[in-house]
């Protein structure tokens, strides 16, 4: 997969809005992501088999938002992150919807590091354009990609969302991009999630406004090994998750995890903060690997789980958001 999509449409024809019909309804499932692995801040980025669930369902009136699992205290009207991502595509496709009902079985943790707002973004996208009768004609996967990035405000989540894998994306002057590379079949990962959260704005605030050349220069060349591991090299994955750029300036929010994160690498085991945190993301040896892949058995990581914590051995992905069974 490769993907540098052209800049969105500011109004897609054709001009003369669509009402959608009631009772039209669409299911989709998105995975949980991790992003950065370490030194690739905001670039690297990869899917896990650990799944959202949503269906929306077309009303003749009204809006209905029905949250199970994950979630409590987000809001139940227009302001809903999906609500709202469904009204920004339709209003890209020119369409609208008279009411709808919109039901979330979550099972990413919020504010936690596993890319829970770019899944609802990216189901948010999806759903909409499934609902509208030629809206992934009008609306591809590069395109919708693009769209799912311009509200998210950066593509290391949304990228393994949408295809699925491991992803290198980005911006520049032809817009949002997003690379695919291989995933050793040998590697696995575990998440470690702590029970406070942490939000994205406040991780990122503490990061400063530069970084020494040196330590840009270590983070590029161990980007550029992490995909290589991923690749086919899984034992040089300790070595190429080695970050000089953003988890040590974030200690202050999240101490645990560091020091869970310090722990571990000292015994050998290739664990980094997923995403903003607080989560520690663990690469691991597939179910099946054994020692063939030169990475810790899950098992040995599942029994460092700080109390209090949860933890999940999860597969990597190669699917990103698809039709829900």
């Amino acid at each position: 997969m490769s993907t540098t999509p052209p800049a969105l449409p500011a109004s897609p024809e054709p001009a003369v809005a669509t009402t959608l019909r009631p009772g039209t309804s669409a299911r989709v499932s998105v995975p949980a992501t991790t992003a950065n692995l370490g030194p690739g801040f905001d670039s690297l980025g990869m899917a896990l088999e650990f799944r959202d669930d949503l269906s929306a369902t077309v009303l003749d009136h009204g809006l209905e938002v029905v949250v199970e699992g994950e979630g409590d205290g987000v809001p139940l009207d227009e302001s809903h992150l999906v609500v709202r991502t469904m009204t920004r595509t339709w209003s890209l496709l020119d369409a609208e919807a008279p009411g709808l009902r919109l039901e979330c079985r979550n099972r990413i943790p919020h504010a936690r590091g596993m890319g829970s707002s770019s899944a609802a973004i990216v189901a948010g996208v999806w759903l909409a354009r499934e609902l509208v009768p030629d809206g992934p004609a009008r609306l591809d996967d590069a395109a919708a990609f693009a769209l799912a990035a311009d509200i998210e405000g950066h593509p290391d989540n949304v990228a393994p969302a949408w295809f699925g894998g491991f992803t290198i994306s980005g911006h520049d002057a032809e817009g949002w991009y997003a690379v695919g590379s291989p995933v050793d079949p040998r590697i696995g990962a575990v998440v470690l999630v702590p029970p406070t959260p942490l939000s994205t704005e406040a991780a990122r605030g503490l990061l400063p406004a530069s970084v020494p050349h040196a330590a840009a220069a270590a983070d590029a060349g161990n980007a550029a090994l992490v995909v290589a591991a991923l690749a086919g090299r899984p034992d040089q994955l300790l070595r190429a998750t080695r970050d000089h750029l953003h988890q040590e300036y974030r200690r202050p929010a999240m101490p645990d995890s560091l020091a869970l994160i310090d722990r571990l690498r000292a015994d050998g085991v290739p664990a980094v903060v997923s995403g903003a945190g607080p989560t520690v993301l663990a690469l691991v040896a597939a179910p099946g690997s054994g020692a063939d892949a030169g990475l810790p058995a899950a098992d040995v990581v599942l029994g460092s789980c700080p109390p209090g914590w949860q933890a999940e051995a999860l597969a990597v992905s190669p699917v990103g958001v698809r039709a829900a069974d």
